[in-house]
């Protein structure tokens, strides 16, 4: 395959792993096809079957060697969003009252979440209160 060509599926590969949350699996694919059109079009590697085995080995070994400490940099979950557990100790706001025990809106970055009064107090509309504990997609948060 001409080089040209190369460069071509690698930055598809890389543009379909933008556009798809997949948890970096395609990244390592377009980057090995990047690597292999470069090679070529510097004529390191002209073979098409040396091509194709470079393509296949380099794009296997990256993911497995890199796939897992990039994930948790990003700290990106199976789910395909950031872990849950990190929102303990966050801060949110409320939207509305909310009763001790009772469940109520919360804003934290950016996202509404139920959040069940944890504490002994109302907490108010538009009052901060700190994640002490999250259950499924409820927070328990207390008063600040």
């Amino acid at each position: 395959m001409t080089w040209w060509l190369w460069i071509f599926l690698g930055l598809v590969l890389l543009g379909v792993e933008i556009l798809t949350p997949g948890g970096f699996y395609i990244l390592f694919f377009g980057l090995g096809a990047l690597v292999v059109g470069a090679l070529s079009g510097l004529h390191i590697v002209e073979v098409e079957w040396l091509q194709w085995l470079l393509f296949s080995a380099l794009s296997i070994v990256s993911l497995m060697i890199f796939r897992g400490p990039l994930r948790r940099v990003t700290k990106i979950t199976d789910a395909g969003g950031p872990a849950v557990d990190t929102l303990i100790g966050k801060t949110g706001l409320a939207v509305e009252d909310i009763a001790p025990d009772a469940i109520g809106k919360v804003e934290l970055h950016g996202t509404m979440w139920n959040a069940r009064n944890a504490g002994t107090t109302v907490i108010a509309k538009g009052q901060r209160g700190q994640v002490s504990k999250v259950e499924g997609l409820t927070l328990w948060i207390k008063a600040e």
